[in-house]
């Protein structure tokens, strides 16, 4: 099959059933259609059309090794540099289409999986099957151009307690049998998002403890969201207002959920890995996997960036500030944050180096360090939006009071420098739904979080971190003759 389109993908999703709970109503069909869905079902929908473009065909995908059809480039092992920066690229089509604000496009589990299909091995350790299941349902996804989403976060019920030491050991996903089917799960998850994904993929929870008691919480595995059983509860939605009022949430709100499994059957062709704590513990940095993500996300984080920065140079502008040091001060503040990630990205991709896999990774420092650093200097751009708008941010009549009668006395009063009434109110629409609206500090809990608590992110770069290179140098100065 290869690629497919915009228009393949909304039917794909309407066609495929799957239980979603949202402001008390059970939607089981037409999903592409209901009001919370429907913009940003379209808004994926349009990536597909991009990577489809005949104009763009030769950056956007590649020939199958298998069937010879053309698949996207985000499933491609980077062998090379060159594949490495074809992967960027074709990554950046996606991110600047979506100006960041689309937490985890298609990408960048896309990313994630083709790392550990390269790394298979990992998972067939115990037991063989595994390694066969994470490659065969790579290339599934690849030749069908899925969109997956996927869930490693346990709900936060009593976290005073660890998964096992729960009063219900089923309030968090867990085995609960294996059978000759496969095996059967029961419990919860959170957060999911992009709802409207084809498959969800469930890895393990953060680092388990090496105990037999933590075994039934342990394990990787992919399975359509339409398997009977899995019930998804949303958060109130963003998206149901005018593009013009909630010019991103409108669009982009990819809507989170908790996911619970009411004794779901995988399939054991579905399980990557089952009751091995080791791997469970290390997949991620073995397979380079999270390098992988990780490089996706930083590229994520520079659109955004760049995106923000053009809102805070314009508000500069529309407001005639830009003379005033104080202010070119905050705003270089923005600059920097944008400079300093593409730093990263360049530092990754000059000490790339080809894994045991065979794949050229990017280097982890500097994507960690991002990962580590993004979430303190985000809250700042949003700040920044905020001080340099003021009451601007909540003085903004609506689509329907601009469409009113007292229009004419709004085009006088609410105009800016050079700029019409409607031009400095879309502006300011925009701006409030970057540092303001609901929607804005959704992406800002995304952005601290997305990748765990920062603090303990610290926490493990440090214990990982080669020491000795830095100590060896103060030892031997300590030591040096004097001259």
């Amino acid at each position: 099959m290869g690629i497919r389109t915009g228009k393949q993908y909304l039917k794909a999703i309407d066609q495929a059933p799957r239980e979603i709970w949202i402001d008390g109503e059970k939607i089981t069909s037409n999903y592409s259609q209901h009001p919370v869905f429907y913009s940003i079902a379209r808004s994926i929908a349009r990536l597909y059309d991009i990577q489809g473009d005949p104009k763009l065909i030769e950056e956007m995908t590649y020939l199958s090794p298998l069937s010879g059809d053309r698949v996207g480039m985000s499933f491609l092992p980077p062998k090379t540099m060159e594949d490495l920066l074809k992967r960027r690229k074709m990554m950046n089509y996606w991110t600047n289409d979506t100006f960041g604000m689309l937490s985890r496009p298609p990408d960048f589990l896309n990313s994630c999986l083709m790392a550990m299909a390269s790394a298979a091995d990992i998972f067939g350790v115990k037991e063989p099957r595994y390694a066969q299941n994470i490659k065969r349902y790579y290339e599934y996804i690849r030749e069908n151009d899925l969109l997956l989403t996927f869930s490693m976060t346990n709900p936060a019920i009593d976290k005073s307690y660890e998964s096992r030491m729960q009063p219900n050991p089923h309030l968090i996903t867990s085995i609960v049998e294996k059978n000759q089917a496969g095996v059967v799960i029961r419990g919860s998850r959170m957060i999911v998002t992009l709802l409207l994904a084809d498959e969800i993929i469930v890895f393990p929870s953060t680092h388990l403890k090496v105990t037999q008691e933590d075994a039934p919480y342990t394990f990787a595995f992919a399975i359509p969201l339409s398997t009977p059983g899995i019930k998804m509860i949303c958060r109130e939605s963003f998206a149901m207002t005018s593009h013009y009022d909630h010019p991103l949430a409108s669009r982009f709100d990819e809507q989170d959920a908790i996911v619970v499994f009411d004794d779901v059957l995988v399939p054991w062709d579905r399980v990557f890995l089952l009751e091995d704590i080791h791997v469970s513990n290390t997949f991620r940095e073995a397979s380079g996997c999270l390098a992988q993500m990780c490089y996706q996300a930083t590229n994520k984080d520079i659109a955004k960036i760049e995106f923000i920065l053009g809102v805070i140079f314009r508000i500069a502008e529309i407001s005639g500030v830009t003379i005033f040091p104080h202010v070119q001060e905050s705003i270089s503040k923005a600059i920097i944050t944008l400079e300093t990630m593409k730093a990263f990205i360049r530092a990754s991709e000059a000490d790339a180096k080809v894994n045991q896999w065979g794949i050229m990774t990017p280097d982890y420092k500097p994507l960690y360090t991002a990962r580590i650093l993004y979430p303190k200097l985000y809250p700042k751009l949003r700040e920044i939006i905020q001080q340099l708008s003021a009451s601007s941010l909540v003085s903004l009549p609506g689509e329907m009071t601009m469409n009113s009668a007292i229009r004419k006395d709004i085009d006088i009063y609410c105009q800016g420098k050079n700029a019409t009434a409607d031009e400095r109110i879309r502006l300011f629409h925009l701006a409030w739904d970057i540092a303001g609206s609901g929607f804005s500090s959704r992406q800002e809990l995304y952005e601290r979080f997305a990748f765990g608590d920062p603090m303990r992110k610290a926490s493990e770069f440090y214990n990982t971190y080669n020491k000795e290179i830095c100590i060896d140098k103060v030892n031997e100065f300590l030591f040096r003759n004097n001259l």
